[in-house]
């Protein structure tokens, strides 16, 4: 039995490491250290990477009896290797990824392997470890675990401010947000930009560069920014360059219990539907009903008719932080360790994860659908920067197939939710050891799912693969990058991260062929309508139960590896051809060489996109 590393590490280019073994350190303390440890040459080690320690330990593994070996504790990651048994056993597990550390049994447990650690990790997996009672054995490794998995807790740098990678291309330079403005056409007659939040004065979690209707002074945005929450404005997030409709995103008016006006805001809503000439602008709430109206209780609330008598208001029904949170609970609670078949379908029911990954897609065609038949629309939950981002970035997604390249999907992460401030430090903790804090929540996953999805429904549109939805998940937790770290440009300008931090676009970009699927067509002006029903969605196995051994043995799919190497094969043919016809029009030329021959296809040629169907 085989429990293998993690995917981010074993898929994510990783030609930046160390070549030399595990204890080689630029500290003196560490080195001194080393000497005591164990050499480990088959872990590449990060450069920036020190060990810390080194445990003789007992892995309580939940596919397989418990297994002796030895775990190696460093500054990134957590791992282990089976000293006992023929089959090989190894867990490698970034630091960053881990939620929570306790202590399993007591001095006088009894009961074989009942004094340990017990690990809950961000991954959908839990990690077991038992020691020997005697001499608090479990103190030191405890004590380092908790220290280095959560350092800001303990006034300690996250490992992405440590990490000395160096990678030929710098991924911070993937989005620029004047240049994707221009690539919509945008600015125009009707959408400028403007620079207001330059020194982010009108709203602190936005970005600098905003795209605000013409018309609109920077004085009616400063009078506007005071009637929503968290000065968060109304501001253009995508162009329709023929019919002119916009995507526009915000947070929720400050209405509160006596239903205030504000002309201001009234006013401005007016001029984004005047715009293109829209009849009625369409607002869409992504919150419940019963929620938005709650909401007005704490000041916040919804753009009632009476006051905006241009605009039609849809509410979306998607829960909130609190509800997605519980819902993966208690999914993972099904999966893991083992799935059970009897009641399988039942069991995926109760969690409703499905059921919110549905009304997420629903909403996101619904604001789809309106700008492609020419209606610009408003987008907003209650801060705009959860379920507004899930909505926005879906619809975009949808809409424009340059989001759905390899590049272009990372200009939209960057864009809708890097910038514009989904707030990726508190729903992930980050380096925090708060674990029961209220603000987590898995709304970027359900994104990344949601956009899985789509790459089942329509497996040509995309060119990008899973592995690279798996690998941004696993790099989302890992605190190996800066990429998301923060919770708004603001924190990550103030905190030098671009410049102190490299970004998961560099590694990404460094061997794009990794990320690449074979079955890619470019079609650039057709708009995906992916089927939201329950019939339709299914969940996404590779993801949440890969832990499973069982699991881990049917990701690979033959049918995509039998389609690379025919590729491979149709490219070297195309190049024999070449070399044929080049020889042919030589007059000197009276026979080939032997390069021209096809060899054997190997895993690391590239490969060319096929541009007709499959």
């Amino acid at each position: 039995m085989v429990e293998e590393a993690n995917p981010a590490m074993a898929s994510a280019p990783i030609a930046p490491y160390n070549s030399s073994p595990l204890g080689n350190s630029s500290s003196p303390n560490a080195s001194r250290e080393s000497l005591k440890m164990e050499p480990l040459a088959d872990v590449a080690m990060l450069p920036g990477e020190e060990r810390v320690i080194d445990k003789d330990i007992i892995y309580i593994c939940p596919f397989n009896a418990a297994v002796k070996g030895k775990v190696f504790i460093t500054n990134y990651r957590l791992y282990f290797k089976n000293t006992d048994s023929e089959m090989p056993v190894t867990l490698d597990v970034p630091l960053g990824v881990i939620s929570r550390v306790e202590k399993m049994g007591g001095a006088s447990s009894r009961g074989e392997n009942s004094y340990g650690l017990e690990i809950t990790c961000k991954d959908m997996r839990n990690l077991r470890f038992a020691l020997k009672q005697e001499g608090h054995s479990r103190r030191d490794i405890f004590e380092i675990i908790f220290k280095y998995a959560f350092p800001l807790s303990h006034g300690m740098q996250l490992f992405a401010f440590l990490s000395q990678e160096k990678y030929e291309e710098n991924g911070w330079n993937v989005y620029e947000a004047m240049e994707e403005y221009r690539r919509q056409g945008v600015p125009n007659s009707e959408w400028r930009i403007t620079f207001i939040n330059k020194n982010y004065e009108l709203c602190d979690t936005y970005p600098t560069i905003l795209v605000v209707p013409y018309k609109a002074t920077d004085e009616d945005l400063k009078r506007v920014a005071t009637f929503r929450s968290r000065c968060r404005i109304p501001v253009l997030s995508w162009f329709h360059k023929e019919n002119h409709a916009v995507i526009t995103r915000c947070s929720q008016p400050l209405v509160g219990m006596s239903g205030k006006r504000n002309k201001d805001d009234e006013r401005y809503l007016d001029l984004i539907r005047e715009a293109n000439g829209t009849t009625k602008l369409t607002i869409y709430d992504a919150r419940p009903n019963v929620n938005a109206v709650a909401n007005k209780a704490t000041g916040g609330g919804y753009e009632g008719d009476d006051a905006y008598q241009n605009a039609e208001l849809v509410f979306l029904d998607i829960h909130n932080i609190h509800v997605m949170r519980e819902s993966l609970k208690k999914l993972k609670d099904i999966v893991y360790p083992n799935v059970e078949e009897s009641h399988w379908l039942s069991s995926l029911e109760s969690t409703h994860w499905l059921e919110h990954i549905k009304l997420v897609l629903s909403g996101a065609i619904q604001v789809a659908d309106k700008v492609s038949s020419g209606s610009s629309v408003v987008v907003h939950c209650s801060d705009g920067w959860d379920r507004t981002a899930q909505l926005t970035s879906l619809s975009m997604l949808m809409l424009d197939s340059y989001y759905r390249t390899l590049r272009g999907f990372q200009v939209l992460l960057e864009k809708e939710w890097i910038g514009f401030g989904h707030k990726f430090a508190s729903r992930i903790g980050h380096g925090d050891k708060n674990h029961a804090d209220q603000d987590r929540s898995p709304i970027f996953v359900q994104f990344i799912d949601c956009v899985w999805q789509m790459t089942k429904q329509f497996p040509t549109a995309f060119e990008f693969n899973e592995r690279l939805l798996v690998v941004i998940l696993d790099h989302l937790y890992s605190c190996r990058f800066g990429t998301f770290l923060y919770n708004c440009e603001s924190a990550r300008e103030s905190n030098n991260v671009r410049a102190k931090t490299v970004s998961l676009w560099s590694s990404v970009n460094s061997d794009t062929s990794l990320y690449i699927n074979p079955f890619y067509t470019p079609e650039s002006s057709r708009v995906l309508y992916p089927v939201a029903s329950m019939r339709h969605l299914e969940l996404w196995v590779t993801y949440y139960i890969r832990w499973n051994p069982r699991i881990q043995h049917q990701q690979q799919s033959p049918v995509e590896q039998r389609y690379k190497e025919l590729l491979v094969l149709r490219d070297q043919y195309l190049k024999k051809l070449e070399e044929l016809q080049l020889s042919d029009s030589t007059p000197s030329s009276t026979h080939l060489t032997n390069s021209s021959t096809p060899n054997a296809a190997t895993p690391n040629q590239h490969i060319t996109h096929l541009q007709t169907p499959f």
